[in-house]
């Protein structure tokens, strides 16, 4: 395997100075229409209890319907002796997910943990569950890439929350990291419902960085399929995290790492740069990566984002 520096050179200073590209034509348009789109829909949620306990909660298996007619799953957190007093929809990272995270911020809360359509509980026929596969599944088709339909499963999880826990349907925040990160940030961009988010390493941010700068994720395989196919370049304008920060109008609380191989910094800063909203900043020193001080950041992360979400 191929060694680089993951830092690509940039310090905190040149990191903070990073720009997003300019938005393509129509960007707005295309994006508040498919989230229209599933306002007319019906998630139709069912939770169905596991018997297991997490710590402070109960722990139910999810199901509910998003657009093309794709069945969700996923799990839910319920409080065993707290009122749910708010809702966090949490993402993963694109190597799935096969168990909700155990580490959650707040304990008045109901947590809504999903599976993005393709991977894990919601694989689908035919679309590969192998991220340098998945990200390139119809890239070549700006309207039926499957990375809109992962956004538009966000915004279905919002609408089954809602469905579920009606007294806390108006205190709706959103937890990503990694792959969830870069889809939170397109779905946050357009979706009012959502109050308060937090986006961990977050990608799709800087298109052009991303296709330029080595990676051993899954734009390693993006930069692979678009020298054969450059018009994807197209379709990749669109699904920029980094452009559709700036549409942000919530309170948002991006961790962003320094040095990362699977998802070059540059971009990560640049959807923090980018977002015009109030904004909070938590670097770490690493992404995607075991070192000492792993552990202690994580902590300090969680201790913040306790205090983040409680204003909820």
């Amino acid at each position: 395997m191929t060694q680089f520096d993951p830092s690509y050179g940039y310090t905190l200073s040149s990191l903070l100075a990073v720009e997003a590209p300019s938005d393509p034509d129509g960007f707005s348009v295309f994006w508040q229409s498919c989230f229209e789109k599933t306002e007319t829909l019906a998630p139709l949620p069912e939770i169905e209890p596991t018997g297991r306990t997490i710590g402070d909660f109960d722990l139910y298996n999810l199901v509910f319907q998003s657009t093309e007619n794709v069945t969700i799953q996923g799990w839910v957190y319920i409080p065993r002796s707290q009122p749910i007093n708010r809702i966090l929809i949490v993402g993963h990272g694109y190597g799935g997910c096969d168990e909700p995270n155990y580490d959650v911020p707040l304990l008045d809360c109901a947590y809504l943990f999903l599976c993005y359509r393709g991977i894990s509980r919601s694989r689908l026929k035919g679309v590969p569950e192998d991220p340098k596969y998945h990200v390139l599944y119809n890239i070549h088709d700006r309207d039926n890439y499957i990375i809109r339909g992962c956004v538009e499963d966000t915004w279905m999880a919002v609408s089954a929350a809602q469905v579920l826990f009606p007294s806390a349907g108006e205190h709706i925040g959103f937890m990503g990291i990694s792959f969830s990160g870069g889809i939170g940030a397109l779905a946050l961009a357009w979706d009012k419902r959502i109050k308060k988010a937090h986006l961990q390493v977050p990608t799709f941010g800087h298109q052009p960085l991303r296709l330029s700068l080595p990676s051993y994720g899954s734009a390693n395989a993006v930069q692979h399929f678009s020298k054969r196919h450059p018009e994807v370049l197209q379709t990749l304008g669109y699904y920029d995290a980094a452009t559709a920060a700036a549409y942000i109008k919530v309170p948002i609380h991006i961790a962003a790492a320094l040095a990362d191989p699977v998802v070059a910094p540059p971009g990560q800063f640049s959807i923090y740069n980018n977002v015009t909203s109030d904004k909070q900043l938590f670097i770490l020193e690493k992404g995607h990566s075991d070192y000492d001080n792993a552990d202690r950041e994580q902590k300090a992360l969680l201790a913040e984002l306790t205090v983040f979400f409680s204003t909820m």
